[in-house]
């Protein structure tokens, strides 16, 4: 098969479109013919980072069932599916509970599990959803990790309630593009920031009720200026060091901050005395369960959260497609597109760049 694959770690010049051996599926797993293969930071992370090598990358994968292992009975060949990437043991107290992202055999698809840059991926089949009626690979395939994500942040960590004043820096990932439309589905008051106008458009399109040009504005003072001095109930942060200040300075006092993410730096000065005074609660996130992923996509299957599709690029340009995600030049999800079955549905087409 072809894949994108790198043999060490560095620059984009080390992702090399090659020849490489079919996977096979083992007891309990899925082969599936990639259709099409969603970007993300923990992609360049992994590949300017360690881990096993020669390695493929991809999280995010949506394709069709060609072969079963022995005991994958809950599918059957031709099935068009959504893979979630975390990969547990099955057998430990956390897998039980339903915690197997706490699992100590816990790993992901795409992270030290080759991925989806390829035209074949295996996968437990229990990890594998179907894909709803009407939507194309491409569109399926900006989900899993998002949703994941999105939904873990807001309701099983942040536990948002309708009515609360949410913000949600850097409108344009894909975690916000997906945690906006779940905040506002859930009846939040949705504040979010961006950097250019034509994006401050596409999120008021998503449903944000506020945007903040965090070029041309203080977000700070913005907030406080719009919640009458209140702030934030709560706010999901998963930029890192160039936003915590400001998702700091926005909460209401007793309020509560997610932190999920570093994309732009992993440290922030933190003046303890006037720190505790606030009151306010941080929690750490950072796995998620196919009980986040499954209650993200019953959204999607609802029709109350849409795919957010920035931009295609064939397999063998994933270097390219890169590029963009690293210059932050995205509003929703970059998509490689892997096989001729992934094409793009009328509703893809209907919204270029978003």
């Amino acid at each position: 098969m072809k894949a994108v694959r790198f043999h060490e770690h560095g620059g984009l010049d080390k992702l090399i479109y090659e020849d490489v051996p079919d996977p096979t599926p083992a007891v309990g797993e899925i082969l599936v013919k990639v259709g099409a293969c969603a970007l993300n930071h923990a992609d360049i992370r992994r590949r300017t980072g360690e881990g096993p090598l020669p390695h493929i990358l991809g999280l995010d994968t949506a394709g069709e069932v060609v072969a079963l292992g022995d005991g994958a009975t809950s599918l059957k060949v031709g099935d068009r599916v959504m893979i979630y990437p975390g990969v547990s043991c099955g057998n430990c107290e956390y897998c039980d509970a339903g915690q197997h992202n706490w699992c100590a055999d816990f790993e992901m698809i795409g992270r030290r599990i080759n991925g989806g840059y390829a035209e074949y991926v295996v996968a437990p089949a229990n990890n594998a959803r179907p894909i709803p009626k009407g939507m194309s690979y491409i569109e399926a395939a900006t989900f899993p990790i998002c949703i994941t994500t999105a939904w873990r942040n807001l309701h099983t960590k942040g536990r948002v309630r309708p009515g609360d004043l949410v913000l949600i820096p850097g409108a344009g990932s894909g975690v916000s593009v997906y945690a906006i439309q779940i905040a506002k589905a859930s009846g939040a008051v949705v504040f979010t920031t961006t950097s250019t106008e034509e994006k401050m458009s596409k999120a008021r399109d998503l449903g944000a009720d506020h945007v903040i040009n965090y070029k041309t504005d203080d977000v700070v003072k913005v907030v406080r200026e719009l919640t009458d001095g209140r702030g934030m109930d709560l706010v999901i942060d998963h930029v890192g060091e160039a936003t915590w200040e400001q998702s700091l300075g926005s909460l209401r006092k007793g309020g509560r901050m997610v932190s999920l993410g570093a994309t732009t730096g992993t440290h922030y000065p933190l003046d303890i005395r006037a720190f505790y005074p606030s009151e306010v609660a941080i929690m750490a996130s950072g796995s998620h369960t196919r009980s986040d992923f499954n209650n993200g996509m019953r959204l999607v299957d609802q029709g109350r959260v849409k795919p957010v599709v920035d931009s295609v690029f064939p397999l063998k340009e994933a270097p390219q497609a890169t590029r963009r995600l690293e210059r932050g030049e995205q509003f929703g999800k970059i998509v490689l597109s892997v096989s001729e079955s992934s094409e793009v549905t009328p509703a893809t087409k209907s919204r270029p760049g978003t």
